[in-house]
């Protein structure tokens, strides 16, 4: 049986109707799952597919998409179903009609309503992935704790398996060394976030409500999220004046900016490889010259 013959057979006992899916039609955009758009009748899904050893990876994105749209802040995607044949695994979810032109308060104002759900611990009652990186969601009651542990020095372990240069290694240690110094007392409340919130992970639906999607869904401070829609560029100037009317944030944020969106660098230079290790570099050492 194909693969599309049992993610039909799953459909129709998710739905308790007929599903006879037409042919796939890929869809461009993402580098880690081969992505698809099938229909029955006047129903379309959109389809994520990868080895089937990567299961566990869609079973944690589709806990992360109920997560975000049970917030009701902001249209996400609903997951449907998920599974895997022993070749390819698969997540299915909603599709929803992008490309229209939407309000960036609208988004701003939705992303402060999906930060406002709380947890008493950081982290998640699962790890997911960044990318195709693990994310490790220990939960942990402080957040210092929880950000040296699991997000700077995990991935610093990961780039001296791949190979990164003494020095770098020896300038994050100093980084983790001095992690009480940077965030200066900074006490966040564990917010909800999208956790990979770059200019590629929005977009606006015909109807012009804003979406977020391929989340990496853990409790964190909310300024992570804020600060990596500043790495990659595309928010507007709108978005970041209505957010800070909905929720203003707390002084210091440009230099933890900085500090947070280093997992991020880090973390493309163990996915890419390239001029990333310099790029975290030259963050690490800035860091360090604001002691």
């Amino acid at each position: 049986m194909s693969v599309w013959h049992a993610i039909e057979k799953q459909l129709q006992d998710v739905l308790g109707e007929p599903v006879r899916l037409s042919a796939p039609q890929r869809v461009g955009g993402g580098s880690i799952n081969q992505s698809c758009r099938v229909t029955s009748g006047q129903q379309s899904w959109f389809v994520k597919l990868n080895r089937a050893e990567r299961l566990d990876m869609f079973v944690a994105e589709a806990e992360g998409l109920k997560a975000l749209g049970e917030a009701g802040a902001l249209r996400i995607p609903q997951p449907l179903c998920w599974g895997e044949d022993g070749q390819q695994a698969w997540l299915v979810m909603e599709s929803l009609e992008l490309g229209g032109s939407g309000d960036a308060v609208a988004l701003a104002e939705g992303l402060a309503g999906v930060h406002r759900i709380r947890s008493a611990h950081f982290g998640w009652h699962r790890d997911n992935t960044i990318g195709s990186t693990p994310q490790i969601n220990t939960q942990e009651s402080d957040w210092l704790t929880f950000w040296r542990e699991h997000r700077l020095a995990f991935q610093l372990q990961l780039a001296a398996q791949k190979g990164a240069a003494s020095r770098t290694l020896n300038t994050g240690e100093q980084v983790l060394a001095h992690l009480p110094v940077l965030l200066d007392g900074h006490d966040p409340v564990a917010s909800l976030l999208h956790g990979d919130l770059w200019s590629g992970n929005y977009a606006f639906t015909r109807d012009g409500l804003p979406t977020i999607f391929d989340p990496a869904v853990y409790f964190g401070d909310r300024e992570t999220d804020l600060a990596m829609t500043e790495l990659f560029g595309g928010f507007s100037r709108d978005f970041y004046a209505a957010y800070q009317n909905a929720w203003p944030l707390d002084s210091g944020y440009p230099l933890r900016k900085t500090l947070y969106n280093l997992y991020h660098v880090l973390n493309h230079f163990n996915l890419f490889g390239g001029g990333y290790l310099s790029q975290a570099q030259g963050m690490m050492e800035s860091l360090l010259s604001e002691l």
